[in-house]
């Protein structure tokens, strides 16, 4: 296949002969790239802050570990020296993950990597701290002399897995935001293979992509869930203080308050999104919302712990 920006034929070679370094590759979501590159014959290596988490990460497919941080980016040219391709998803809601983005870039083109897959949000130009924070990192790739590959994933399937049991045991499922916004979601199983097509094959090089699976309010998700499960599932609006005391999440106030105002905008203008790209990239349906909440109910892997 040619190049697209120069027409060339872009030599990516085997995916035998391949290595991707994986960053964030312990993570619930990112974790899922080590075994899917693995099942396509890329030898994975995995950036882990210390040892302790490596034998898990082996144990995904890793076939290397590096040791790194993503503050110094000494650290990182020399975890991304010899690998082929870079895959990269920030921390959620780090008050530096800018910066942290930013380093990784500037450390995979000291290295002279090929190909950087960046996991970022669907529209990142709304204004909101957390999709806004994402983009210098995309202005860095542009700029960067690296082929790259942007994804723009939509809200994630996979958190409503995060209160799944609280659902199941309590009848109930609230967001602090109106229950008829409309918000477009995404299996992070579709984003992570759309991101092994980037990491393997050249036909999505230089692209910035959309991903969206489809756009549903709260009351189209526990209508799903009341058939998923068999029974009755109430609708709540809980106040933003009310839900975050219950989910017990694991941020300080400064985050709570982006989160809050994530949801503020929720509330207002929702999170559109178009699902014609991700369809078209898969080459099929993109996952749907019943067959997560199906996978959650029967305890199939929809994330890693």
């Amino acid at each position: 296949m040619d190049d697209p920006a120069t027409g060339n034929g872009a030599d990516f070679g085997t995916s035998a002969s391949r290595t991707v370094l994986v960053v964030g590759a312990t993570g619930r979501l990112a974790g899922l790239v080590v075994p899917a590159l693995a099942r396509r014959g890329v030898r994975v290596r995995g950036l882990v802050r210390d040892e302790q988490r490596a034998e898990a990460l082996r144990a995904r497919g890793a076939g290397e570990i590096a040791i790194g941080d993503l503050r110094d980016v000494d650290s990182l040219t020399a975890a991304a020296r010899g690998v082929d391709g870079v895959f990269h998803i920030g921390p959620a809601f780090h008050r530096d993950e800018t910066r942290l983005g930013l380093n990784m870039v500037a450390a995979a083109a000291a290295a002279d990597v090929r190909n950087f897959v960046f996991s970022a949000v669907i529209h990142p130009g709304n204004g909101l701290w957390n999709h806004s924070a994402k983009l210098p990192v995309e202005r860095a790739l542009y700029a960067s002399g690296m082929r790259f590959t942007i994804l723009q994933p939509a809200r994630f399937y996979q958190n409503i897995g995060r209160v799944w049991q609280t659902v199941v045991g309590t009848g109930v499922f609230g967001e602090p935001f109106s229950r008829k916004a409309k918000i477009a979601w995404v299996d992070y199983r579709d984003v992570v293979e759309v991101a092994a097509i980037a990491l393997t094959d050249d036909r999505l090089a230089y692209g910035t992509f959309e991903l969206c699976a489809r756009i549903a309010d709260r009351d189209d998700i526990v209508a799903l869930m009341r058939e998923v499960l068999g029974r009755d599932i109430e609708v709540s609006e809980p106040s933003f203080d009310a839900w975050a005391g219950g989910s017990r999440l694991p941020f300080d106030e400064w985050q709570l308050q982006r989160i809050a105002e994530m949801y503020a905008h929720y509330d207002e203008h929702g999170l559109p999104g178009n699902g014609l790209v991700l369809s078209t990239i898969l080459g099929r349906a993109p996952l749907s919302f019943r067959r997560y909440l199906e996978d959650l109910v029967s305890g199939a892997p929809t994330e890693l712990s």
